[in-house]
């Protein structure tokens, strides 16, 4: 039995897209307050949503545990649990009632509570605790657990029936947090999913919180503006215990930005190649902040993907989204990643207001002639708190969010068609693996390969529908 169930409702089952990519990582973010709940003197369980077949083994782990508190804590570093997806929306309200049917205390924390927080608890949950809340959480079970006698009204950061507290400061001192306790976690679970799938095992971890920049579509609703980092010797001390202790055979740093703080990353390379702890990774880095010397020392650390918001490849567009970068930027970032053998992948973002069928063809063209490593292709998606979901507000109807990851409805009226979008990312997606098959078809033999360079015959067909759709309905928002 356990006083506190910690949980969280983004469960890959219900994410067809990314169940069938399968690279799953466990919930950092509530393996986080699980970690400060423990040294708290709490006795605390987890239920992994992560690898759970439905909302029906949250019922059987509240059976089992009897806990007095039921806390859904999502993991506010997977970017799909800030998109708020509506089918995880949809699962977290049926665990709300089903904790309450246990007699549960119910206690949410996520991104989407936070900018809804009368919904939630419309739905049943007694507190919703707004922005970064590991003390929060644990300040509100002291209280109710009466270890202490304030009352939950005064502590900071906490939303209740008929209440609203004042915000909480950040934490400064990241330093100070525990690490997450991952081994509450089936980590050999997720050992054999990646080994089965990729024949490798990933595990995540994260240096900072938050981001200074401005990007006007980028949903911030737990950090501001605000951004705090760790120290290298504190990540390297972390680092070393993964590596000793879980045995991955690569690491995820899944920070919005890696490494931003001047010379963060070259001292992190210092610490790693000192104690022996090169393993190969994958990061975020912004293309404006990719110097020689940055991407020296990330080669030197062991990273080997560097993943860029290159968005688009009209600068008219980054300028309307006042991304802060441009387009030479995305090049040079590039060039000297490749230059110091780091794969490169790209997000980019289509449908943006004002886009036009030349700016989309700036886009495709800088990906043929880059020839990233990767891809992530998505349409613009106006997130509550952000200047690029003022601009649309009148235009949105009741659905403001995607239903799951491979949604890609256009949720306001963009520049054309819902299904034209559809059809330009199946087109440079079937592009883009075509092109990069024909390259690793140069020393032959590779199967995969061969069958995307079999589906690119489809290619031209691909391309006449989306002239269609093009020129059939030059614009209009998702039904």
């Amino acid at each position: 039995m356990a006083d506190v169930l910690l949980g969280q409702s983004y469960f890959l089952r219900f994410d067809p897209k990314l169940w069938d990519a399968m690279q799953p990582y466990p919930p950092l973010g509530t393996l986080y307050a699980a970690a400060v709940l423990r040294d708290a003197g709490f006795r605390v369980s987890l239920f992994d949503a992560m690898l759970a077949g439905s909302t029906a083994e949250w019922t059987r782990a509240l059976e089992k545990e009897q806990p007095r508190f039921a806390v859904l804590y999502e993991d506010g570093f997977n970017y799909l649990s800030k998109m708020c997806l509506l089918r995880m929306r949809e699962a977290a309200f049926e665990m709300i009632e089903q904790a309450r049917r246990a007699g549960c205390t119910v206690i949410v924390s996520s991104s989407d509570a936070t900018d809804h927080v009368s919904r939630y608890l419309r739905r049943g949950a007694h507190y919703v605790l707004i922005g970064e809340a590991e003390t929060t959480l644990r300040e509100l079970l002291e209280s109710l657990g009466g270890v202490t006698d304030r009352p939950p009204a005064e502590i900071a950061g906490v939303a209740g029936d008929g209440f609203r507290a004042p915000p909480r400061p950040l934490e400064r001192d990241l330093d100070r947090i525990p690490f997450p306790a991952r081994e509450m976690a089936d980590l050999e679970r997720y050992r054999r999913l990646w080994k089965s799938r990729h024949g490798y095992f990933s595990l995540n971890m994260v240096t900072t919180r938050g981001c200074p920049y401005h990007c006007n579509w980028c949903a911030k609703p737990i950090y501001g503006q605000r951004y705090h980092c760790r120290s290298p010797e504190n990540v390297a001390d972390e680092l070393e215990l993964v590596l000793r202790r879980y045995r991955p055979d690569h690491v995820w740093f899944c920070d919005d930005i890696f490494g931003l703080k001047p010379g963060w990353i070259a001292r992190f390379a210092e610490l790693v190649t000192a104690r022996g702890l090169e393993t190969p990774f994958k990061c975020l880095q912004r293309t404006d902040l990719v110097t020689e010397e940055t991407a020296r020392d990330l080669a030197r650390a062991g990273c080997r993907t560097v993943w860029v918001g290159a968005e688009s490849g009209s600068q008219k567009i980054l300028d309307a989204m006042e991304k802060g970068a441009t387009v030479q930027d995305t090049r040079r970032a590039t060039r000297r990643l490749r230059k110091h053998g780091i794969e490169v992948g790209y997000f980019l973002q289509f449908g943006y207001p004002g886009e036009s069928w030349e700016d989309v063809q700036l886009t495709l063209r800088m990906v043929r002639e880059l020839e990233p490593d990767d891809i992530g292709v998505s349409v613009a998606y106006p997130l509550p708190g952000t200047r690029f979901h003022e601009t649309v507000a009148d235009q949105l109807g009741e659905r403001g969010n995607w239903r799951d990851s491979a949604d890609l409805a256009l949720l306001y009226r963009g520049p054309f068609a819902p299904d034209f979008y559809r059809q330009l990312h199946r087109v440079l997606h079937k592009e883009f693996r075509a092109r990069r098959a024909w390259r690793q078809l140069r020393p032959w033999g590779r199967p995969r390969a061969a069958l995307d360079v079999l589906r690119s015959c489809t290619l031209p067909l691909d391309r006449l529908k989306l002239a269609q759709l093009r020129d059939r309905n030059p614009g209009g928002s998702a039904s």
